[in-house]
């Protein structure tokens, strides 16, 4: 496993496995057959409903809990500075955690950035409190990205982004690169591109004649393919999957490189499409559920 080393010197697996939309009941059996092939690298939210569910498996794991890297979000709902601070308490206790490895926003809520910044300088608090030993961010562009530094004291480990050949949001990329934040790619294999609320857009980047070519040239999947392209640009993947044939496959992309011919012809793929929801559209109003005490 490659390990990817964050701005405050916190070594981070660069591949972990993702559980978004994980039933509650699936998810011990992900996890756990992920922690028997080699991941060390869960990522849950508070808004997955399945964080207990995350906790349980690495308590029964026989993988050592320093072993195995932590990351989950907080909701929108409890931005404000007391709230995510109880957003914390909340996560933690379902995990079963005195201690998060990576704690981030989940969304920028630009509709009242003022809230996410509190939301912000809570855990920036837990941080120096030693609850969490890293402290990030999700969904955030480069306007949010630049009102953030401009307020806060602690530059973001993270960025977590949809990025995908489909939707590779260069110019956030590169902000990232520029102030040392690491991109961290949610849909790496482009899972959101075949969802039905891809609309007219729906085509899978796992059958694009691209992908499916570089694929059969160097004997590997087309997930392996694109999950060896985000890793070779230097970011964080997070696959998801509940089954374990294409759990392990998911892992098994640390054999092989891509060339540069491959790597320019997969960044050509761009189709400027977002499959998640607008940032800007991302509100109280709209979004905001309550998250269950723990």
């Amino acid at each position: 496993m490659q390990t990817l080393v964050l701005n405050n010197g916190v070594g981070m697996p660069a591949l972990g496995l993702g559980v978004f939309q994980t039933p509650p009941d699936e998810t011990i059996a992900a996890v756990t057959a992920a922690l028997d092939l080699g991941y060390r690298h869960i990522d849950t939210a508070a808004a997955y409903g399945n964080e207990r569910e995350v906790g349980r498996a690495i308590r029964e794991s026989a993988v050592p809990r320093d072993d195995i890297f932590v990351e989950t979000k907080i909701w929108i709902s409890d931005y404000g500075y007391d709230e995510t601070l109880h957003g914390f308490d909340k996560s933690a206790a379902k995990l079963g955690l005195d201690r998060i490895d990576l704690l981030i926003l989940h969304q920028a809520l630009p509709s009242d950035f003022d809230r996410t910044l509190a939301a912000y300088r809570a855990l920036e608090k837990l941080l120096a409190d030693g609850k969490v030993r890293a402290i990030g961010v999700s969904n955030f562009m480069v306007d949010h990205l630049t009102a953030l530094l401009d307020a806060t004291g602690v530059v973001p480990a993270v960025n977590q982004l949809e990025v995908h050949p489909y939707f590779q949001q260069r110019a956030v990329l590169d902000f990232d690169d520029a102030h040392g934040i690491r991109s961290q790619a949610w849909s790496p294999i482009g899972g959101i591109t075949f969802y039905p609320g891809y609309g007219e857009h729906r085509r899978s980047v796992l059958q694009d004649p691209v992908v499916t070519g570089i694929a059969e040239a160097h004997g590997k999947s087309p997930a392996q393919v694109l999950l060896r392209w985000g890793l070779q640009q230097g970011r964080s993947v997070i696959p998801k999957s509940t089954k374990r044939h294409r759990i392990a496959e998911n892992i098994d992309v640390f054999d092989f490189e891509l060339g540069p011919d491959d790597m320019a012809a997969l960044d050509g793929l761009e189709t400027g499409h977002r499959g998640g929801p607008e940032p800007e559209a991302v509100t109280l109003a709209e979004y905001g559920r309550a998250v269950p005490e723990a």
